[in-house]
């Protein structure tokens, strides 16, 4: 994974627990430790999802359980943090159906708490693979493909969730915009920039999920409208632009890719492996993608990779101190669980 007369790039194992190996789960950060929940062991058989939380302290790079299986059990969901306390899951696969409820993980507590629907509530049909961006303490934007058992809708909706801690209720209220049908989607918050190169606010780009590489808009919002915590990520944000200098990666922007990872560092939206459908054999991927914002038209940069061993699908990335980890997720065969968590690691 090295660009001839440039940086090198790769994904560094840090720590392998058999609690890891798993797909299509969640991981987000609480109170400094990268909480993974729910997910498969095993793709395309009837076994339930997972219903675990299990915790990964960066700082000791220990893992373990969290709370067990309860019977809330999940994949093919997202989940957000409210709070840096609440473990906010929205939707997904429960074994059965696609669902769209919403529940909280209490970090502290270490327990789940089952919120309850207002009247007012217009309820998707049923979501899985979608996306679910926090725009404040208060409002989530969902966007995804809604669909029951057999059926699926030809575009994917696009939803305001209202959510109430403080009540355990939540509601969700319809828009009007739709985007292109897409699952197993991305949707990354940046900078909306206008004519004269200035900010004028955010917004929400949805890509993949569909045989394009065409991206949409599923929201605008001004500054100040929405609370978007700064990344303060100095070295790692380096490296991205060192490895963006070197003039080796092709100008070229993920088509027809899902079930990758997508994080927001800085300027950059980082993408890696996920199951391109360009090919009906050897689909997972192992490529790294960096959309750069910090110019306007953004551009996109490819970063192939040789690696067979670091191919990934249902996999999660996620950013903690200045580092971008990698975990979980099928591997080469699409089959087999990974059970190792890894760093990003960009070297001259």
């Amino acid at each position: 994974m090295t660009a001839s007369g440039g940086s090198r790039w790769e994904w560094e194992p840090v720590v392998r627990s058999d609690l890891v190996a798993r797909g299509f789960h969640s991981c987000n950060v609480v109170q400094g430790k990268l909480l993974i929940f729910g997910g498969l062991k095993v793709q395309e058989t009837q076994e339930p999802p997972l219903g675990d939380v299990v915790a990964f302290d960066p700082a000791a790079q220990t893992v373990r359980t969290l709370a067990s299986e309860c019977g809330y059990r999940r994949s093919h969901h997202e989940a957000v943090v409210l709070g840096d306390r609440f473990l906010c899951v929205v939707g997904g696969w429960d074994g059965s159906r696609r669902v769209s409820d919403v529940s909280c993980f209490d970090a502290e507590q270490k327990q789940w708490e089952r919120w309850t629907a207002r009247p007012s509530n217009e309820t998707p049909v049923g979501l899985s693979s979608h996306t679910c961006t926090k725009l404040t303490e208060h409002e989530l934007l969902v966007v995804g493909r809604e669909g029951g058992l057999h059926t699926q809708r030809r575009y994917a909706s696009v939803f305001t969730l209202h959510v109430h801690p403080g009540s355990k209720t939540y509601w969700y209220k319809e828009e009007a915009s739709r985007t292109a049908s897409r699952a197993g989607h991305s949707a990354m918050l940046m900078p909306d920039y206008g004519p004269h190169g200035k900010s004028s606010g955010y917004k929400l780009l949805v890509f993949g999920g569909r045989d394009s590489a065409d991206c949409d808009v599923a929201g605008h919002w001004g500054k100040g409208k929405i609370h978007v915590e700064p990344t303060q990520a100095p070295e790692l944000t380096e490296h991205l632009s060192r490895l963006i200098g070197t003039e080796k990666g092709s100008r070229q922007a993920p088509k027809g890719l899902r079930h990758h990872s997508c994080t927001v560092v800085g300027p950059f939206a980082v993408i890696f492996g996920g199951e391109t459908l360009a090919r009906g054999r050897d689909a997972i991927c192992n490529d790294l993608y960096i959309y750069d914002t910090r110019a306007s038209p953004a551009n996109w940069f490819h970063f192939p990779s040789s690696s067979q061993a670091q191919k990934r699908c249902g996999h999660r990335t996620c950013f903690w101190n200045d580092k971008l980890y990698l975990v979980g997720g099928f591997g080469a065969d699409g089959k087999t669980p990974c059970p190792e968590i890894c760093t990003l690691k960009i070297s001259p």
